[in-house]
């Protein structure tokens, strides 16, 4: 099964209140309407693209290391995915994907990394639910998203659904007030720093599949041998 396959299932089984959200169906129409507007802003066009210089970052790891992206581009090909958070069963899906074809990344000689704003408490969460093997980073405040241009603020009646109906104060999981998150996106950075390759996603629900990459992946290797 593909990624597009198991995020629309599980998007169809939430949709519908099954096991084991059982959403009531009220939450959705906020939900989509907010996914819809964030669309219709047109903020994923102004991400950054292809050919446009990586901003450098250093962020900490869920051990609470310092991870430079000078140093991460010093050893080749880098893919950075970033995503939403541990409490995002989307993301979780997403993540569990990206594991599955890292061998191949790292094959060809890339690595991988995901950022979220999400503390380092949850960052570990994140990695030990998902048997991940690659680092994941934390981004207080999103600042390192708002560089790649992701970075975008929830309406006002998203927070008080997640926050009043879900539970889900990103204040608390985030560590820093701002009720900000990235678009789910992707690059592919060559050692020198230019982005080779951008997907950024405005709508959560959906994500690329992590074997596009492979095609980037490998012509770049190619040219660089």
């Amino acid at each position: 099964m593909t990624l597009r396959e198991d995020l629309a299932a599980f998007k169809a089984n939430f949709e519908a209140g099954g096991p084991p959200y059982h959403a009531p169906d009220w939450i959705h129409e906020p939900m989509r309407r907010a996914t819809a507007e964030l669309v219709a802003s047109g903020a994923a066009d102004k991400a950054l693209k292809a050919g446009d210089r990586a901003p450098a970052f250093v962020l900490r790891d869920a051990d609470g290391e310092e991870v430079a992206s000078e140093a991460l581009l010093a050893r080749g090909l880098l893919v950075v995915s970033f995503y939403r958070g541990a409490w995002c069963p989307y993301c979780n899906i997403d993540l569990r994907a990206l594991e599955a074809i890292l061998p191949e990344y790292r094959a060809l000689g890339a690595g991988l990394v995901a950022i979220s704003p999400q503390t380092a408490a949850n960052s570990r969460r994140s990695a030990r639910e998902n048997g991940l093997s690659f680092p994941i980073l934390s981004d207080p405040g999103n600042a390192v998203a708002a560089a790649f241009g992701v970075r975008f603020a929830l309406p006002d009646y998203l927070v008080a659904l997640y926050r009043d109906t879900f539970k889900n104060d990103l204040a608390v999981v985030n560590g820093e007030a701002s009720w900000t998150l990235p678009m789910p996106s992707r690059f592919v950075i060559c050692p020198h720093g230019v982005i080779l390759h951008a997907e950024v996603g405005p709508d959560y629900t959906q994500r690329p599949e992590p074997a596009d990459l492979l095609p980037v992946l490998r012509k770049a290797a190619s040219m660089a041998a």
